[in-house]
This record gives structure tokens, C-alpha cells and sequence, in this order.
């Protein structure tokens, strides 16, 4: 039995495992209550082949596996495929921002797990990317939350990590309040890879982590930069992707991503 086990019921004593979200308590740490679980919106099948975008299930004997939605057959996009853990919703909302404001650093755990769960097996050896922040929003927040899910995602899948990969070359503003168009304006040539790890991306096969996927502007920032420095197949996974027409389909409602 390891220390983290041995120390498990003192750890609960001092420490009554709540969920994050509500409060209320639970059976061990580390999860959610059977409520809040239940708000989460998971993306299911049928899907895009390409990004993973939920589609109506109106394909009664259709081989599903291999639909492609319109906006990947307008516009193909410049990777493998997206593993998103949830649709951008109040709850997994509530989440990012309890562990990227709150500094609840204790769900990566969390998040990584989720995220694991809609990665699809991935052959050979893949190098595990997170997206960069720039140094100064690190000195301020005191860490990357990409890092941290990254780090665990790695770990899990027995796959070597590269932290600093990938770089923020300089200062963008705060992307929240901008349309797609003005994103990708404020994104451009904002990444870049590492000058000293481009021996290391130079025909890998990368998975890209981030916490939250909203319009694909930092996404394609980045893939342009990997692609630049000469890797090989390109995976993205994410916590948290705003998808509203997919929550839509869930019965999710209106647009929660503001």
C-alpha cells in the first residue's frame, strides 16, 4: 500500500471530501456528487470523424464512424482530431474557472480524468503539448493550467510531456469579449515553438492540451506553430469546448460561453 493510501483517511478527516461544484459531501475526494455530475453535458455519438462536433442522430443505417460535419468539409481542419471531455455549460463553467481563477489546482486531477476518458488510443509514441501562456500572465496566475493537465494526461498515458513546447511570443489581450475574427487578428504569430525544443517536435506526433476550446483561434495559433516546426500527426483535447448548437442538440438552451 502506497503513503497517498495510508494517508487517505487522515487526509479526509482534516479535510471532508465536498464536491467542487455544490458543496455537498461525498464518499472519497476527487469527484463530483451524483447533482452535479449529471449537469456536465458529455459529448456523444454520432460525431464528426474530423472534430468530434455532435451531430443530429438522423442516420439510421449509416455508418456513423466515418460522417464529416460541413464546417470540416468547408474548411478542413489541420489535425487528427478533436477529444473534447464536455460542452462548455454552466457546470463545467463553474469548474474551469474554480481551477484556473479560483487556483483550485487540486482538479487537474479531475479534469485530466475526464479528458482521458475521450482520448481515443493513440499508436506509438506521442508528445504531449500544452498550450503556452504568455510569462507574464504565469508570474501573475502562478501557474498554467494547460501545463497541469498535461502533466497528468502524460503520466496516465505513459507518454513523454514537453511543457514548454510551444511559446507565447508576445502579450495578447484578454480573448473573452472578441468574435471569432478579431481572436484569430489578436493570435497571429502570438505562438510559436520553442527554439530549443524544435529537435524534439521535429516529426512527432503531438497531443495539444488546453482547458477550454472556444472559437479555435489559440487551437489554430498553435497548430500552425507545431506545423511550422515540422511534427507529424497533431490530436487536441480539452476540457471544455464551446459548442453551442451541440448544446442545443443536448437540450442545454442558450449560449452560457460569455
Amino acid at each position: 500500500m502506497d503513503a497517498s493510501s495510508l494517508l487517505s483517511p487522515l487526509v479526509d478527516l482534516v479535510f471532508p471530501p465536498r464536491c467542487p461544484l455544490c458543496g455537498d459531501p461525498l464518499a472519497r475526494q476527487g469527484g463530483l456528487c451524483v447533482t452535479c455530475w449529471s449537469r456536465l453535458a458529455i459529448p456523444g455519438d454520432p460525431c464528426c470523424a474530423r472534430c468530434q462536433r455532435p451531430l443530429p442522430d438522423r442516420h439510421d443505417g449509416e455508418d456513423t464512424a466515418a460522417l464529416v460535419c460541413a464546417p470540416c468539409m468547408m474548411d478542413p481542419p489541420r489535425h487528427e482530431g478533436i477529444a473534447a471531455a464536455t460542452l462548455y455549460n454552466e457546470a463545467s463553467r463553474d469548474l474551469v474557472l474554480a481551477f484556473k481563477h479560483g487556483r483550485r489546482i487540486a482538479l487537474a486531477e479531475l479534469l485530466a480524468r475526464l479528458m482521458l476518458a475521450r482520448i481515443p488510443a493513440l499508436e506509438g509514441e506521442w508528445l504531449v503539448v500544452p498550450v503556452p501562456l504568455h510569462r507574464w500572465r504565469m508570474w501573475r496566475r502562478g501557474f498554467n493550467q494547460s501545463a497541469l493537465l498535461a502533466r497528468r494526461i502524460a503520466e496516465a498515458l505513459g507518454q513523454p510531456v514537453l511543457v514548454d513546447g510551444l511559446v507565447r511570443v508576445r502579450q495578447t489581450p484578454s480573448l473573452g469579449r472578441l468574435n471569432r475574427r478579431q481572436r484569430a487578428q489578436a493570435l497571429d504569430g502570438a505562438i510559436a515553438a520553442h527554439a530549443g525544443r524544435k529537435d524534439r517536435l521535429e516529426g512527432a506526433n503531438v497531443l495539444l492540451v488546453d482547458d477550454v476550446m472556444t472559437s479555435g483561434a489559440t487551437t489554430n495559433a498553435c497548430i500552425k506553430a507545431l506545423r511550422k516546426a515540422g511534427v507529424g500527426g497533431i490530436r487536441i483535447t480539452c476540457f471544455a469546448r464551446v459548442l453551442d448548437e451541440a448544446l442545443e442538440l443536448a437540450g442545454e438552451g442558450q449560449s452560457l460561453a460569455a
